[in-house]
């Protein structure tokens, strides 16, 4: 088994592709080794030391480290944890399911329903994709007059550049296809 691994825009998480499935639908995000006790494939990579982070897509595992190390110290033991996983044949999580996916928290109706389902839209199709290819996934949590709420997981969540991409790329594009979006801002999980 041959595990690629790339750079991602934030220095500090790194792109491990296993070239195979990792979740069948939807995104699973581990802010610490707590939130991963669903999941066998993160649990494991936790478990090498060093990792701050670990988020899991469709046929990617991102890898989050923590100040204290160096990725030349713990990248060989992460390169490991993910080919035992894979190996043993044991599902990313126990559950089956993923702890999150492009819905948003609140539902709405009326005027800003339709309004909504653009966003949803335009994230799911231009903004999903790309942010994809850096190893993270941006979901929706909201739109209040005029303001989208959008949480940032994976390589996003913490990267350098992360404001740069929520205010000028995805505020830019949503802007120009929805008049009444005024303004993009980041949420915590």
């Amino acid at each position: 088994m041959f595990i690629q691994t790339e750079s991602t825009p934030n220095p500090a998480t790194l792109k491990f592709l296993p070239g195979q499935t990792v979740l069948e639908m939807g995104t699973a995000d581990f802010p610490s080794e707590e939130a991963a006790q669903s999941s066998p494939l993160a649990k494991r990579i936790f478990a090498t030391g060093g990792v701050a982070g670990v988020f899991l897509g469709s046929d990617f595992v991102t890898v989050t480290k923590t100040e204290a190390v160096e990725w030349d110290h713990i990248k060989p033991a992460v390169l490991g944890a993910v080919m035992e996983h894979f190996q043993s044949g044991a599902p990313a999580i126990d559950d089956g399911t993923s702890n999150s996916a492009s819905g948003g928290h609140a539902e709405h109706t009326g005027e800003d329903g339709a309004i909504v389902e653009q966003i949803k839209e335009l994230l799911d199709t231009r903004v999903r994709p790309a942010v994809a290819q850096d190893g993270g996934d941006i979901t929706f949590h909201g739109f209040d007059r005029g303001v989208v709420y959008l949480h940032m997981q994976g390589a996003c969540a913490g990267c350098p550049s992360s404001t740069l991409t929520l205010k000028m790329g995805i505020e830019n594009l949503l802007r120009h296809y929805i008049p009444e979006v005024v303004e993009v801002r980041p949420v915590a999980a």
